[in-house]
């Protein structure tokens, strides 16, 4: 077994989401793990031209110094969403799993330290292909929000968080637009990242949730509708699936990977520009108007078979990831 040290920034978000679920595979897998917490402080410094420019003569230094002893440093350091400069020496190998719409140009002129890229969607997979990286697909996981005990209502969920790339502002336009639909119910943080549009059937939640109320709301809902522009990965498209959930996404890449025509109600997008790597998406109004009111259409048992097909590919997906990571260590030849 290898000793992996994982190393990110925790943002109370996506990112410690990722540090507990991928310290938690590998720990399962049998591997030794340590993480390194990023500070605010080091966080900033990724983006020094002096840090980067010192960068390679460290991490030089570090592996020399630590070719003769394994016990002075870890076999893999494993960055999340950005490469640490100030880590690049801490390990005999450096793998990074990068968001493409975080990955900006610092990291860009870095990847040449990085011995590895795993990627969490297929779609960034190609994206880190066409740059030349040694790529390998290891997809990712999220939290199982299933609860069965929760009744299930004809009502309308987004989790808008606090990002400003969810789709959020054309999504509660839309909705108040349409009186008679449903109640939406819009989760995001207390500096708003969109346009609040008042509206008597929109209800927006602001105040802290403790994790039992937000799981409730996320097996109430029948419907979620997740018109993101981007993501790296999204957790609130695989944690929906994960509470049989009838998930309405962009229909474009990556988040028709996660959410396909056999398992979802897919919204017709437009491409609208980039977002460092990624290619970002709009959601067409009148066609999720049209997915919304096909939702609406839907007898029990079809809301029931794709909320069905939803759990299955999170529960197949969740299954498959320790054996992805296991085969990206082994080309790594860290396994």
């Amino acid at each position: 077994m290898s000793s992996i040290n994982v190393v990110a920034f925790e943002n109370a978000v996506g990112n410690s989401r990722d540090l507990v679920l991928v310290a938690g595979a590998l720990a399962a897998l049998g591997h030794a793990v340590s993480v390194t917490r990023i500070s605010a402080h080091a966080r900033r410094r990724r983006r020094s031209e002096i840090v980067a420019w010192l960068a390679p003569a460290r991490q030089w230094l570090g592996r020399r110094r630590a070719a003769g002893d394994r016990a002075l440093r870890p076999d893999v350091n494993l960055m999340l969403e950005h490469v640490w400069p100030e880590q690049l020496h801490a390990a005999a190998r450096t793998v990074v799993v990068p968001n493409p719409e975080w990955f900006d140009g610092r990291d860009q002129a870095l990847l040449r330290l990085v011995d590895h890229v795993w990627a969490k969607t297929r779609y960034g997979e190609g994206i880190f292909g066409a740059l030349g990286c040694r790529t390998s697909f290891i997809g990712f996981d999220s939290e199982d929000r299933y609860d069965a005990a929760v009744p299930r209502e004809v009502r309308f969920f987004h989790l808008a968080g606090k990002s400003r790339m969810k789709g959020t502002t054309g999504l509660v336009q839309l909705w108040a637009r349409h009186p008679a639909w449903p109640q939406l119910t819009v989760v995001h943080s207390r500096r708003a990242a969109f346009a609040v549009v008042p509206a008597a059937n929109i209800h927006y939640l602001s105040s802290y949730l403790g994790d039992a109320e937000l799981r409730t709301l996320q097996n109430s809902h029948v419907f979620h509708v997740c018109p993101s522009e981007t993501e790296g990965w999204g957790h609130y498209l695989p944690e929906a699936m994960s509470a049989a959930a009838v998930v309405l996404a962009t229909d474009a890449a990556p988040m028709n990977e996660q959410v396909g025509a056999d398992r979802g109600l897919l919204v017709p997008a437009r491409r609208h520009g980039h977002q460092h790597l990624a290619a970002t998406h709009v959601c067409d109004p009148d066609a999720l108007e049209r997915v919304v009111e096909r939702a609406l259409g839907m007898d029990g048992a079809e809301r029931r078979r794709l909320g069905a097909a939803a759990r299955q590919w999170f529960v197949d997906n969740r299954r498959g990831f320790g054996a992805r990571m296991s085969a990206a260590l082994a080309e790594l030849g860290a396994g």
